[in-house]
């Protein structure tokens, strides 16, 4: 007889806490989902401004340089600028098309990847839409009725002579 008891006791909380946890699932779905999506653009937001704080600490690096020599101004200009170096005895190389868009795309893939902004879990994702959520709805309560219905508290069955 404790044996029984200890087992009914044991598969009613199963039941009752898989079917709670369901039940609460499907009602806070939404919750969950803007949750997610929101540390999700926190994250994307984050890795912007380390993004920013990388680029204004070159930036600082070049103004405090160019401030030390004012010759490296002079270096870079035509390199900015687009304008033909006009020094005397002097071989500059010339950059194919070819090279310029490799050099592009190897600096675009290490500085100008953009994460995913959407992106949850995907479970989630599928339990959020109107039937799935239904479901475990209907699912969650008819298990928590299952641990009430089967596993309550046994009657006692007592002989009355």
């Amino acid at each position: 007889m404790q044996g029984q008891n200890i087992i009914r006791i044991l598969l009613f909380v199963v039941f009752f806490s898989i079917g709670a946890a369901t039940l609460s699932g499907s009602i806070l779905c939404d919750d969950l989902l803007r949750y997610y999506r929101n540390r999700q653009q926190l994250r994307a937001a984050e890795e912007a401004l380390e993004r920013l704080k990388t680029l204004n600490a070159d930036y600082d690096a070049l103004l405090g340089e160019l401030e030390a020599d004012p010759d490296v101004l002079k270096r870079i200009a035509p390199a900015t600028l687009g304008i033909e170096p006009t020094e005397p005895n002097t071989v500059y190389p010339k950059a194919t098309a070819e090279q310029l868009a490799a050099a592009r795309r190897a600096l675009a893939k290490d500085s100008g990847r953009q994460p995913a902004v959407a992106e949850t879990v995907g479970w989630l994702e599928r339990c959020g839409r109107r039937p799935q959520r239904i479901i475990l709805f209907l699912a969650g309560a008819s298990l928590i009725l299952i641990s009430f219905v089967c596993f309550g508290p046994a009657k006692q069955t007592g002989r009355e002579e």
